[in-house]
């Protein structure tokens, strides 16, 4: 997959979400914000964006998804947005 593939499938799996992914060759790692996380724990938040890539992990065409994940209410640090 690639950063593209894995940001649209994440702002269309979470509607109303903004994600910023990078990386390369089966390791990423992604900045979501999205009002579906309202009211989650991070643990529940980052469940929700693994579900959307079930299949891509068990093939491990995804090995590695790193997040950063925050409700709009909750913002990110500065220090925590920027992707890597």
């Amino acid at each position: 997959m690639e950063p593209d593939e894995i940001k649209a499938r994440i702002e269309r799996g979470l509607p109303g979400s903004k994600a910023e992914v990078a990386g390369a060759e089966a390791h990423f790692t992604a900045v979501v914000v999205a009002p579906a996380f309202e009211g989650k724990s991070r643990v529940e938040q980052h469940l929700m964006i693994y579900a959307l890539f079930k299949d891509e992990m068990a093939s491990q065409a995804i090995h590695a998804l790193g997040l950063r994940t925050a409700a709009p209410s909750k913002p990110l640090l500065e220090s925590e947005k920027e992707v890597r």
